[in-house]
């Protein structure tokens, strides 16, 4: 302990002068960002609070290069990186600032999941487990994915920081490339869908078209399940603080937890890998059972994360030294 602590503090010989790889992902998907704010300025409904919004994001990356480059060592470096990642949270809801000028897509999706399933997974599996247990264990699968981002991503800090920045570089690019989806394509899954038209229309098998709707109203269902349950309300608590009708498709959170396992399995460490997994696999069934997701973008995420990853795995190792 005391010999990682003395590294933290190791002065970098040759520390890099300019961006890091994430740090002009972030920079490519800012700039990208706001022309289209400036090309729908007229409307947006907070245009200048997005751009001010990036000012600051540019203003703190400023800030935390100009510590790395009087301090370059481990420890600016991890918190350098570590404040691209957290941004992410700001980043999610920006998405629904720009895809609500765009008509709602999730009659298509309904449709679909109808057609493929021959009904609706979201609004009947919770249904066939509707134990406390069962109720407690999808809400912790679901509450373990921010959780389990950090584990992987201090792990490489620890025990494999050759390969950390290549980490936190696949990572901050695969969420920028699910944002890019989430846009352009203004799906916001059934808990939000389901309580616009109603439970009784989508039992029906009727998915009217709703437009603009999440452009004034923003209303989710309450999650199905033990409702007294710790992990519950844990859900419950973040919908409540950040949750907006975006997001839905592919399902960033299957995406990158599938991405996630795939760095846990490369560590070599078998022992970890087979800990997560159990968190993984539910969490993959919690995006369904909750009524995030549809059953197709579970689907979606989990095919988008083995892309992603097989795509920005060799990119990381030309772009992160």
């Amino acid at each position: 302990m005391i010999k990682f602590i003395k590294q933290l503090f190791v002065i970098d010989k040759h520390p890099k002068k300019g961006l890091f790889a994430l740090e002009w992902v972030m920079a490519a998907y800012l700039a990208f960002t706001l022309l289209i704010i400036f090309f729908t300025y007229t409307k947006l409904e907070n245009p200048d609070t997005m751009v001010w919004g990036r000012i600051r994001i540019a203003a703190i990356t400023a800030g935390m290069w100009f510590v790395y480059r009087i301090l370059p060592c481990r420890l600016t470096l991890f918190l350098r990186i570590t404040v691209q990642l957290a941004l992410l949270g700001w980043w999610y809801p920006d998405t629904y600032e720009i895809n609500r000028i765009l008509p709602n897509l999730d009659h298509v999706f309904a449709r679909w999941e109808q057609d493929m399933f021959g009904c609706q997974p979201a609004l009947l599996f919770h249904e066939a487990l509707p134990w406390p247990v069962a109720s407690e264990l999808m809400s912790m699968g679901y509450a373990a994915y921010y959780p389990m981002i950090v584990f992987i991503v201090v792990y490489y800090f620890i025990f494999r920081y050759h390969d950390y920045q290549r980490t936190a570089f696949v990572i901050l690019t695969a969420f920028f490339a699910f944002y890019l989806v989430y846009i352009f394509l203004p799906v916001t899954g059934p808990t939000f869908y389901y309580n616009a038209v109603g439970l009784g229309s989508i039992e029906q098998g009727i998915f009217p078209n709703v437009h603009y709707h999440f452009n004034y109203v923003q209303d989710c269902l309450p999650t199905p399940g033990y409702a007294d349950g710790v992990f519950y309300q844990m859900v419950e608590s973040a919908k409540a603080a950040g949750e907006r009708p975006t997001a839905a498709f592919p399902s960033s959170h299957v995406g990158i937890s599938t991405i996630i396992m795939l760095l846990a399995w490369r560590t070599g460490d078998r022992r970890m890998f087979f800990i997560l997994l159990p968190f993984y696999v539910l969490l993959c069934l919690s995006t369904v059972y909750i009524q995030a997701h549809y059953a197709i973008d579970a689907i979606a995420g989990l095919v988008s994360g083995v892309v992603l990853y097989l795509i920005l795995m060799p990119v990381s190792k030309k772009v992160c030294r």
